[in-house]
């Protein structure tokens, strides 16, 4: 929207607190290169469009707004004299998108002195050049180390997952070793029965009966149900007593791999009937032996079954052979996220899972989002901890309208009101020194913002802290690989940045 210029009075200029230590000289330079001019209700510029001024307002009121989602979002209004806003990063050059940063509208007639981008970076450096390069190493300095902590963040979250991955791993291998040593051992054993079979006395008959009803004995295996130890105990009582009276020796071991197995008195009895009494006893130890064969190589395959569940989390957690952006299940990566992280929510976490099935895919950068869960779970899941380690953590999802809403719930004391809207602050954090480095809620909004143009907001009271993430169901406009990031991220309602009183120099709101 272009004003309506209007006369340059160098002394009003000078009124303005930017200016007020100039010199006439370069007060008469400025108004030669820029001008008064007066804008009516409505917008002056739009977040995106080049930046090609530097506004200062004399008179009016002016409100910033940063585009946040599908919406525009107010960040601040001021009536203070002196103000500005605009083309403020120019003297950085091309080294910077020069873009507007955020949209500025007035709300009545408002005069601004406006300066055009390339006078202004002329100006700085021609009349302040000291300050130009450290405000040049300010900003650039604060972004690397900025990058640098943030890969630090990641790197600490990595080390973390893998220490929890490991130990998840090293369970179902050890389980695994365990039984093919103990399978090992037991199929000797069968051989061994086998040759004493061989050299016995029995009929052809006889050895195909005990061989159907291994067959049978190996099917009922398969189909065994898990009893509650009360019965387990009865049973295993019943079976030993049975194997007892007919003189099986060391019924009371052979019983509880038969229970294990879901066999019981009747299929014993069935067994007897099947074979002569006086192979009995060898019959019930082969049974024994096929048995505890079965129940080892379910045991291995259990075991291999989880470690394959657990790389192919980790594959999905990481998504290292997929597209960065692409169509996702969000239940698919809050599900490998949770896995990852078992081990350090530990067994005194109870994790409830709320989700609407019925939810479509959405567009996203799943290994970013993942980034965000790990972020936000393990937050829930200290706050949890601080409170004496019991608690619950319930993750839902939902729809909103036109976005798809992933929720955290904890029961965790709360965030209080008076840092509520400080929690997205970079390097800001509530953990003991050496637990947090206060970029996890930074990086998770940058991520959720910028990157999938959605939202990131808390609600908390004691016991009930909720920070919800609303992603859109449309695919975000794709960003170009390696891009410079935008010189200030944009910012949540009431979050760093809002709150900073006229007059100061910020990307938010008119210095």
């Amino acid at each position: 929207m272009s004003g309506q210029f209007v006369h340059c009075d160098p002394q009003e200029i000078a009124s303005l607190f930017l200016f007020e230590k100039l010199t006439p000289q370069q007060l008469g330079q400025l108004c030669a290169e820029g001008g008064v001019e007066r804008f009516d209700t409505g917008p002056v510029y739009t977040e995106g469009d080049p930046a090609t001024c530097f506004y200062v307002m004399i008179e009016g009121t002016v409100v910033l707004s940063r585009r946040v989602g599908g919406d525009d979002v107010e960040v601040s209004r001021t009536s203070q004299r002196g103000v500005y806003a605009g083309a403020m990063q120019a003297y950085l050059g091309d080294r910077v998108p020069q873009t507007y940063t955020n949209s500025m509208r007035v709300t009545e007639p408002t005069r601004f002195f406006v300066l055009p981008a390339q006078a202004f970076s002329d100006f700085m450096q021609e009349w302040f050049p000291m300050a130009a390069h450290l405000l040049e190493g300010l900003f650039f300095g604060a972004k690397n180390t900025q990058r640098a902590i943030g890969q630090r963040e990641r790197l600490l979250a990595l080390g973390s997952l893998s220490a929890g991955l490991t130990h998840e791993l090293n369970n179902p291998a050890a389980a695994a070793v365990r039984a093919t040593a103990t399978l090992r051992e037991r199929v000797g054993k069968m051989r061994h029965k086998l040759a004493v079979i061989a050299q016995g006395h029995y009929s052809r008959e006889a050895i195909a009966d005990l061989i159907e009803v291994q067959e049978r004995t190996v099917e009922r295996v398969a189909k065994a149900t898990a009893l509650s130890p009360l019965e387990a105990s009865d049973r295993e009582d019943e079976l030993a007593d049975w194997l007892d009276d007919h003189g099986i020796a060391e019924g009371w071991r052979i019983a509880p791999t038969f229970v294990q197995a879901g066999l019981d008195v009747d299929w014993l009895e069935q067994v007897a009937a099947a074979v002569d009494d006086d192979i009995l006893p060898g019959a019930i130890g082969w049974l024994n032996y096929s048995v505890e064969t079965e129940l080892l190589m379910d045991e291995i395959d259990d075991s291999t079954t989880r470690i394959s569940h657990l790389v192919d989390a980790a594959k999905q957690y990481s998504q290292l052979d997929r597209a960065p952006t692409r169509v996702v299940d969000v239940h698919e990566l809050l599900d490998s996220t949770l896995l990852m992280l078992s081990g350090k929510i530990g067994p005194r976490v109870q994790v409830v899972k709320d989700y609407d099935r019925s939810l479509p895919d959405v567009p996203a950068y799943p290994a970013e989002l993942n980034q965000v869960w790990t972020n936000l779970v393990d937050n829930a899941v200290f706050a949890i901890g601080s409170t004496g380690g019991d608690g619950t953590l319930t993750v839902r999802t939902a729809r909103e309208g036109d976005r798809l809403l992933v929720e955290f719930r904890d029961t965790g004391p709360g965030i209080p009101a008076d840092i509520r809207g400080r929690i997205f602050d970079p390097f800001f954090t509530t953990k003991p020194v050496g637990e947090g480095t206060g970029l996890g809620l930074d990086i998770s909004w940058r991520i959720v913002v910028n990157k999938h143009h959605g939202s990131l907001q808390v609600e908390s009271a004691p016991g009930d802290t909720r920070f919800q993430v609303l992603l859109p169901l449309t695919a975000p406009e794709p960003e170009p690989e390696n891009a410079p990031e935008p010189e200030n991220a944009p910012e949540p309602e009431n979050a760093p940045g809002t709150e900073t009183a006229p007059g100061t120099e910020t990307a938010e709101e008119p210095a």
